[in-house]
């Protein structure tokens, strides 16, 4: 068995336990930010969603390796109430994180000046992507690459049932 394969199905394994042990969620720290429109966007706007919250940034190839894997588990599981937010934080001068994501073709809405919001979940590099559920409660994180990671959608599975 390849290393790779190895490592996708201990993260998967360790993503099903930390949703079969309820002890293990949290809340999630609450925020707000500005959309690239200056319009605010709120934790609580996706209470009783799932919601994948994604921390990027412009610079990072890692973080635009796994965007179409996550874009396209949101064009899947969207009619059934999950949601995907990025939040982009650590940026250069200059940089427009929506431009970026549009102009790759992605669906998602980042939102901006995250890097208060990435101390607050501990986000310690990037790509960072966690999942909340309906309740608002972190269950799981990942710091995968891999837009192909079968853990985050059996995550997502999880969650909505």
């Amino acid at each position: 068995m390849s290393v790779a394969l190895l490592r996708s199905n201990f993260l998967t394994v360790l993503l099903l336990s930390l949703l079969s042990m309820s002890a293990l969620s949290m809340p999630a720290p609450d925020w707000t930010l500005q959309d690239s429109k200056g319009e605010d966007v709120s934790l609580k706007d996706y209470k009783g969603k799932v919601l994948i919250l994604h921390f990027w940034a412009t610079w990072c190839p890692y973080c635009k390796r796994v965007q179409p894997g996550l874009d396209k588990l949101y064009k899947e599981y969207k009619d059934q109430g999950v949601e995907l937010v990025a939040i982009s934080f650590a940026e250069d001068e200059g940089a427009r994180p929506q431009k970026s994501i549009d102009d790759r073709g992605h669906h998602f809405k980042t939102l901006l000046h995250g890097d208060e919001v990435a101390k607050q979940y501990q986000v310690s590099g990037t790509p960072t992507t966690f999942f909340i559920d309906k309740k608002g409660e972190l269950v799981a994180v990942t710091h995968t690459s891999n837009p192909q990671e079968p853990g985050m959608r059996t995550i997502i599975e999880q969650l909505l049932k």
